[in-house]
């Protein structure tokens, strides 16, 4: 993310940049702005409706609407010519933050591809604004958008390993990549066996960072960098954004960014088993029964289902260590947004202390998150006659619950554990939120996490 498109509050630069006025729906009469642009605004018919932007001589109005959407800032840094811009009204620090991260977001732009760049509004940072914290969170969603938003061809399992190197490189972090067969060697079969069947080898990426006497914090992100279906093909409109089937990895390097950014006193532990899940004459199959790292032998359902299996042999991995706590991120479930939609992420965790102070967090930071249960009961649906386990329930029924309540057998071993079925997607733009690939509920998580391993 541009970091020239925040800058530092000082008041002389305040003073002399252009000031937004920001007026709430139909409360043009009750805005303390200039007289010129309340003729302005009654002469354009100008309401105040969410979105809307008016310029004048003597600054910009920008309607707010109700007040609801705490990003709608966003709409002026994408909308207004280059220049130096001022919110007009005192803010608190909370929502000083959040314009002042609605701004960069706003300016956001994934144009890899693109040659011609356009010239972008900067914003003086309201004064009691924490530029840091908005500027650490502007980067993080801007890592998770721009992997999310690659093509599967220039977004291979090696380009990913490549991504997380830079990362870890940034912040002088370990990392360790076992891939293609040494992956049996060092048992990861199931990694593995999802991932054979590609041109680009199967990778497990895993980056250490952090004192070792600190406590243990681990993610693991579902890295499947383009999903076909495998033998249980998707369609074509079904495999029109498996582009984003990587979405949890990038999750969990925009998640760890802000963690070593803010030298957070943890054991950092990033998982990411990286694989695209092709077609081939080694393609694993329905009905295959394969080993897991844990031990469990797993019956293959269907092989569209292919995430959790890589997560199972990560998360067998990671609780080998027993950590404090442990995060799985992924783009598992269709079913997650049939019972959701693709701004609300469901997560799940047995830890009620854990759900409770994220689900403030998440209220605080306008990053929504929804708990899901652990429903025991349906941990019958996931039976095998020949297997230890089935990692799938067979039926059409509580998908998001079942997978989650399959990674649980693998997670067991950590102190808590939670896990995020994402969409990592906007299927429609909204201020501050283009199209395209999306940060969801890491910015809340940090605050949690923030709280628990401050300095």
């Amino acid at each position: 993310m541009r970091h020239e498109l925040l800058k530092e509050y000082e008041q002389d630069a305040a003073a002399s940049a252009t000031k937004i006025f920001t007026i709430y729906e139909n409360a043009l009469d009750q805005a303390d702005i200039p007289v010129s642009l309340s003729a302005l605004a009654k002469a354009n018919r100008f309401t105040g409706e969410a979105g809307s932007l008016l310029a004048g001589a003597e600054g910009v109005l920008l309607g707010v609407g109700d007040g609801s959407d705490s990003f709608i800032v966003a709409v002026a840094a994408d909308k207004l010519p280059a220049g130096n811009y001022y919110i007009s009204e005192s803010l608190s620090n909370e929502v000083a933050t959040l314009t002042a991260l609605a701004w960069l977001i706003g300016g956001y732009r994934f144009d890899r591809y693109k040659n011609i760049k356009p010239a972008e509004a900067a914003l003086i940072a309201p004064e009691n604004a924490d530029v840091f914290a908005a500027r650490r969170q502007a980067d993080a969603i801007g890592l998770v958008r721009d992997l999310v938003n690659t093509p599967a061809e220039d977004m291979t399992p090696a380009a990913l390993e490549a991504c997380a190197r830079k990362l870890a490189d940034e912040h002088g972090a370990e990392v360790r990549v076992i891939k293609g067969d040494e992956l049996l060697e060092n048992n990861f079969p199931l990694v593995h066996a999802v991932g054979r069947a590609a041109a680009v080898a199967p990778r497990l990426i895993d980056i250490q960072w952090g004192s070792k006497a600190a406590r243990k914090l681990t993610l693991a992100g579902k890295g499947v960098t383009f999903d076909s279906g495998g033998l249980n093909m998707k369609s074509g409109a079904g495999m029109a954004l498996m582009k984003k089937d990587m979405g949890g990895a990038a999750h969990a390097l925009g998640l760890a960014q802000m963690i070593m950014s803010s030298k957070l006193d943890v054991r950092l532990r990033v998982l990411i088993p990286a694989v695209e899940n092709a077609v081939s004459g080694n393609a694993f199959r329905p009905s295959d029964v394969l080993p897991s790292r844990k031990g469990l032998s797993v019956e293959i359902g269907n092989t569209d289902a292919e995430g959790r299996l890589i997560l199972a042999d990560a998360l067998a991995l990671g609780g080998e260590e027993q950590p404090d706590l442990m995060i799985s991120l992924a783009t598992l479930t269709g079913a997650a947004r049939v019972a959701l939609g693709p701004e609300l992420v469901p997560f799940y965790t047995d830890d009620e202390e854990l759900a409770e102070e994220l689900c403030e967090a998440s209220e605080d930071s306008a990053d929504p998150v929804w708990r899901m249960p652990l429903w025991n009961n349906y941990d019958a649906m996931l039976s095998s006659q020949i297997a230890d386990i089935n990692h799938i329930s067979g039926g059409s029924f509580a998908g998001s619950i079942t997978a989650a309540l399959f990674l649980r057998r693998f997670a067991n071993d950590a102190g808590a554990w939670m896990h995020f079925d994402l969409y990592a997607w906007r299927p429609k733009a909204a201020p501050g939120r283009p199209l395209g690939g999306e940060a969801q509920a890491i910015r809340a998580l940090f605050d949690v996490l923030e709280q628990r391993y401050r300095v």
